[in-house]
């Protein structure tokens, strides 16, 4: 299992990038600046550094030169800092890849995915989520019902895979708007719901179940 440094110094956005990346099958350590960042980096070894540019005591531009005096662990910087220069000055320095923020959670997932193919990391795509006859793929992104392959929106395979994961789990609107559209979405709520009644009527089968005045899960399976 691929470990993963996540530096960053927003707790909100931490724990949630934290929360993303365990459920795909990371394991994850935390450091909320640059000093805790470069000591636990020395005390542990990690497959990929996912790292924020504005941090107290040493900024990331601070922290990856000194990762890469000892170092070429891939580094993925992900930063509201969207300027060319920046993005320049990140890769002089050597990184593996430079998200700004706002960004899709699926989308980083799939690019830190493909820096620890290049790097020769050990893959972590899960094996197929089966519920009853619904079997989900999610390193072919791939729906079947009975052998029936189900055509479903990037958002609406992102929600059945979340469900699935983790079944029994009660995910809140707002932890599934953060997930799949990005944490300082400021849209509607209901969009989650609307997302959702239309993958039901894809599915045809009650495996997403409704907790009142909370948030859905996957419903158990009937025995």
């Amino acid at each position: 299992m691929n470990r993963i440094l996540i530096v960053e110094d927003e707790p909100d956005i931490q724990e949630l990038l934290s929360a993303y990346l365990q459920q795909a099958g990371y394991q994850t350590s935390l450091a909320g600046d640059g000093v805790e960042a470069l000591e636990l980096f020395r005390s542990a070894s990690f497959d990929l550094v996912l790292l924020d540019i504005m941090l107290p005591k040493i900024d990331g531009f601070g922290v990856c030169e000194l990762i890469r005096q000892e170092s070429q662990v891939p580094i993925l910087m992900l930063t509201a800092l969207d300027g060319e220069a920046e993005q320049l000055r990140g890769f002089d320095l050597e990184i593996d890849d430079y998200v700004t923020k706002p960004f899709s959670m699926p989308v980083l997932l799939k690019k830190i995915a493909a820096i620890l193919r290049r790097a020769g990391g050990v893959s972590t795509a899960p094996s197929l989520l089966r519920y009853g006859e619904l079997t989900l793929d999610p390193e072919a992104m791939e729906v079947r019902l009975a052998g029936r392959s189900l055509e479903l929106t990037a958002r609406e395979f992102e929600l059945l895979h979340t469900f699935l994961s983790s079944p029994g789990r009660v995910f809140t609107r707002e932890v599934l708007l953060a997930k799949l559209w990005g944490y300082d979405f400021f849209g509607d709520e209901r969009v989650v719901d609307s997302h959702i009644k239309n993958l039901r009527h894809k599915l045809g089968i009650d495996c997403i179940e409704t907790v009142r005045g909370v948030g859905y899960r996957a419903a158990k399976e009937a025995p």
